[in-house]
């Protein structure tokens, strides 16, 4: 061989050593994050849940590879969504702020791993065997949305002391709407409130919910809890002011964007917690190890400029216990 030839052929297998080395690296882990709403109204969520797997050593597109999987409302995608993930044994599902894609995880399947955040209990759900011991291949947190109805409701009454006909805006959609208009039909009439149930599932739909209420005139608006709604916040907002209608929400979300009240948990908190126990399940714990997290602490939260257009006074004994005012 010719010491040209030699070295020509020497420098092709110097190349070609990085490269079948390169090929012969591990596929990042990959973790399936379902939403109910879309991307631009959680971004903030999306955020924390990502602050908390780097509080775990877990970065984006560095170590682990992150999915995202925005439904906007529509959760007649959950079963093949779930059917694909599993296919491709996911080393993840996190369903952050998503009791029906918590369900759907858990019904599709019983090896992997599922970090869930839910607004019931994760018990009854059937997600877990138990708060301390969930016995199986989820766990999460609960942050305890239907649990604090009759608090909004109350909350409510003291900011529009007459106030007696409250729409309750639903998405039907949304399987956990049963147990909201159960608690609501609950503690509404031991207050002297009267409910009436409007559905909405769409933008358009929305639009056409707030053509009835503007006529129908109710004293204030319940919104439900929904990944949904949460993401057509600037469109409830929008609708309310101009309609000189006020409402009350689940999380701050709402009211930073024009709402006028909410009471509820921070959703990014929640978020943030499905990531640092994603982390620590991606680094080997089993989720049956980790027990459910519930959330601790709830804001009420007002926007005085929001009260001030709709012609609100608010009394100082309520604004005294508000954990922010938004001005």
């Amino acid at each position: 061989m010719r010491r040209r030839e030699f070295i020509t052929l020497l420098g092709g297998t110097m190349v070609a050593w990085p490269l079948a080395a390169s090929a012969q690296q591990p596929a990042l882990p990959v973790v399936g994050f379902i939403s109910g709403g879309s991307v631009d109204a959680f971004a903030r969520e999306a955020a924390a849940f990502r602050t908390g797997l780097n509080e775990t050593g877990y970065v984006e597109d560095q170590n682990v590879t992150v999915e995202y999987h925005w439904l906007e409302g529509h959760y007649d995608r959950l079963p093949a969504l779930m059917a694909d993930l599993v296919h491709r044994q996911v080393a993840v599902i996190a369903t952050p702020g998503s009791m029906p894609a918590a369900l759907a995880a858990k019904a599709a399947t019983a090896t992997i791993p599922i970090v869930f955040g839910v607004g019931e209990d994760p018990v009854q759900l059937g997600l877990v065997a138990s708060l301390a011991r969930p016995s199986g291949n989820a766990t999460g947190i609960n942050y305890f949305v239907n649990e604090v109805v009759a608090k909004r409701l109350r909350l409510l009454q003291d900011l529009v002391p007459k106030a007696v006909r409250i729409a309750l805006l639903v998405n039907p959609a949304n399987p956990s709407v049963k147990s909201t208009l159960r608690e609501v039909q609950e503690a509404a009439p031991a207050i002297g409130l009267q409910i009436q149930t409007i559905n909405a599932t769409t933008i358009g739909e929305i639009d056409a919910a707030f053509a009835t209420l503007a006529h129908e005139r109710p004293d204030a608006i319940f919104v439900a809890p929904d990944s949904y709604l949460n993401s057509r916040r600037v469109q409830l907002a929008i609708l309310t002011a101009a309609n000189k209608i006020l409402a009350t929400y689940t999380n701050r979300d709402y009211v930073a964007v024009g709402g006028l009240m909410s009471y509820g948990t921070d959703l990014a908190d929640p978020f943030h917690q499905v990531g640092v126990y994603t982390g620590k399940i991606l680094k080997g714990a089993k989720p049956a190890d980790l027990p459910v997290l519930q959330s601790a602490k709830f804001e009420f939260v007002i926007n005085l400029s929001t009260a001030r257009a709709l012609g609100i006074e608010i009394p100082p004994g309520v604004l005294s216990i508000a954990d922010e005012v938004i001005e």
